[in-house]
């Protein structure tokens, strides 16, 4: 596996956990806003535009920097499901 594609696994990730972290966050300003509505869609709008550009940028039209990037991604959505059941559970 040579360096970029790594780094494209590597910037999936982050991607990935600033999509989920925004998601996370959006439901907690959401849930306890007046207009949850204008939280919910302005977050999955800008969300979304982030992780495509950066899909866009990253992949520079090579499939395999796309398909390392959405690995990277799917890990870090992994990741994002299982990190709040260990804290649920935590003492």
């Amino acid at each position: 596996m040579n360096a970029s594609l790594i780094s494209s696994l590597s910037l999936g990730v982050a991607l990935g956990l600033f999509f989920f972290g925004g998601l996370w966050w959006t439901v907690g300003k959401g849930l306890t806003s007046q207009r949850p509505a204008l939280w919910f869609m302005g977050s999955l709008l800008l969300r979304s535009a982030v992780v495509l550009c950066g899909f866009y940028f990253i992949g520079d039209g090579d499939w395999r920097r796309i398909a390392a990037c959405l690995s990277g991604f799917i890990v870090a959505r992994l990741i994002a499901i299982r990190l709040p059941r260990r804290r649920r559970y935590a003492p």
